[in-house]
């Protein structure tokens, strides 16, 4: 049965492409140390892409399989919330997840910040 999640098809701009190959290079330490535990399906088997392009947004992180997006928030979230909720709004209307943590929640409290990925993960491969 085919993955309602799977991002397919979706005309990419070659700036775009680069935008994201440039955020993959450039991870935040907070990025850095959450790939390190998500990556290579090391989180309950679910496969993470990082700086996947969804519908010409850049998500941090994506996994198709439960149609989750996990964002790791620094600083310059808090004077761009307007633009934050409009794009989560839009994801959502693609039927897709979106998990929020900040920097300080990655770097203080990782196993809890993967207990709740785990959780909505598993509540993805459900519906």
């Amino acid at each position: 049965m085919p993955n309602k999640h799977i991002i397919t098809g979706q005309h990419v701009s070659p700036e775009l492409k680069a935008r994201a190959e440039e955020l993959r290079q450039r991870l935040t330490p907070a990025e850095k140390m959450l790939w390190e535990r998500i990556r290579a399906d090391r989180l309950e088997g679910y496969h993470f892409r990082r700086q996947q392009i969804i519908d010409g947004y850049i998500v941090d992180f994506y996994c198709h399989a439960a149609g989750l997006v996990i964002e790791v928030d620094g600083g310059i979230h808090q004077t761009q919330q307007a633009d934050d909720q409009m794009r989560d709004a839009h994801l959502r209307g693609l039927g897709l997840t979106i998990l929020r943590f900040l920097n300080i929640e990655v770097e203080k409290e990782l196993d809890k910040v993967l207990s709740k990925i785990i959780e909505v993960c598993q509540a993805g491969d459900q519906s």
